[in-house]
């Protein structure tokens, strides 16, 4: 299993101890430092911006041309956008480090490994006229928020599905039993996420299936719960046909029939259906991983006015809309749909929907769901786990 990495999705075009205060006197109008809090106003924006982000989160139209929303926020902002793309959540963490870069995109698992590392800051949401706008069951959330303090804003999310070919399957399977217990009926065709994070799609698993374990959340897990997850990913093992990081690969074995049952993206399904493909998603009974992306400013940024600057464009209807429709996610606000055609398609909006998405989350020992009398495996072993299934 490799780390999280959803690179080939801009190729193809489709698709978080809490740190310094931008600066000491609580304004967003030099490079950080001091512990003042969250900037308090903004000043006048710097010129430039440097960004480093999933691939397919900041395009000027250099990938093509008809595909460009960071021109417009240069014009009306005057800030120049130096854009950086990483493959993995963990590559992105080393390189926010270097304090090279105002803004990242970061996903759950990442989130909150930047905000105890102190290389990201609280952000002042009340600065963000467009902020208010942002679906409500993506505020607040473990991975973007720590004590009641916003380290970032929302951009495009979506669930990790059950992709099934429907000849295999006439009746659409409605449990994740079909890529664990019953994984052996097609054994050599079950494809699953190449990443440490897919753990929390076991756990989630044996959440509904062994209740004596009395797992509550998938990404706060003790010993003998991890233990247990790691153990039905090793079970799973001989049965898998490729564990996939790539979404073109996994279009292409579903296509040649080498991969017969799975988890996907919505937009994965999109791309096959487009195809003629004998194909289909559900969200099975036990629910789903999935993943929400935050806008993040870094705690060494030379750029804050223009981070900032950033962040509330980005999270306009248009920009966000066009975003996260070239990404294949959806997007952040029911107003960014007037913008999209697709989002139906996505659930974009849909509260009950997305209360069955557990967002990836960065695990650490201090227990997600607010246990105390035990320490939970951080994320250092889950990488260390997953290297081993």
């Amino acid at each position: 299993m490799r780390k999280n990495t959803r690179t080939a999705i801009a190729v193809t075009g489709l698709a978080t101890v809490i740190a310094a205060a931008l600066t000491g006197c609580g304004t967003a109008g030099g490079s950080g430092g001091g512990d003042a809090g969250p900037a308090t106003k903004l000043g006048k924006t710097e010129g430039q911006v440097s960004i480093l982000a999933w691939p397919g989160y900041v395009e000027d139209g250099s990938n093509d041309p008809k595909v460009d929303w960071v021109s417009a926020f240069e014009k009306s902002s005057g800030c120049k956008v130096e854009a950086k793309t990483f493959g993995t959540s963990d590559e992105a963490l080393n390189l926010m480090k270097t304090g090279d870069y105002d803004v990242v995109s970061a996903s759950g698992d990442a989130s909150l490994r930047l905000i105890a590392s102190g290389d990201v800051v609280e952000v002042n949401t009340d600065l963000l006229k467009n902020y208010d706008g942002i679906f409500d069951f993506l505020k607040d959330r473990d991975w973007n928020t720590v004590d009641g303090k916003h380290y970032g804003v929302p951009h495009g999310y979506g669930a990790n599905l059950l992709m099934y070919d429907t000849k295999t399957f006439p009746t659409a399977p409605d449990s994740w039993d079909v890529v664990f217990d019953k994984a052996s009926d097609n054994a050599g065709k079950v494809t699953a996420y190449d990443s440490p994070i897919y753990i929390a799609d076991a756990a989630m698993y044996l959440m509904a299936t062994k209740p004596e374990l009395k797992i509550e959340n998938p990404y706060a897990l003790d010993q003998k719960q991890f233990d247990a997850a790691v153990s039905l990913l090793k079970e799973q093992r001989p049965n898998i046909s490729e564990y996939w990081g790539d979404y073109l690969k996994e279009v292409q074995s579903f296509q040649s029939g080498d991969s017969v049952v799975g988890t996907t993206w919505q937009v994965i399904q999109n791309t096959l259906a487009g195809e003629g493909a004998t194909t289909d998603v559900t969200l099975p009974k036990e629910g789903a991983t999935g993943w929400s992306d935050t806008w993040m400013i870094s705690s060494k940024s030379k750029n804050p006015n223009c981070a900032y600057a950033w962040l509330d464009y980005i999270s306009s209807p248009e920009a966000n809309a066009q975003a996260t429709a070239y990404f294949g996610e959806a997007p952040s606000s029911q107003k960014a749909c007037d913008y999209r055609d697709d989002c139906e398609s996505y659930h974009a909006g849909d509260a009950d929907y997305a209360s069955k998405i557990w967002y990836w989350t960065t695990p650490i020992a201090k227990c997600l769901d607010g246990r105390t009398d035990v320490k939970c495996i951080d994320y250092a072993g889950w990488t260390t786990a997953g290297k081993q299934v």
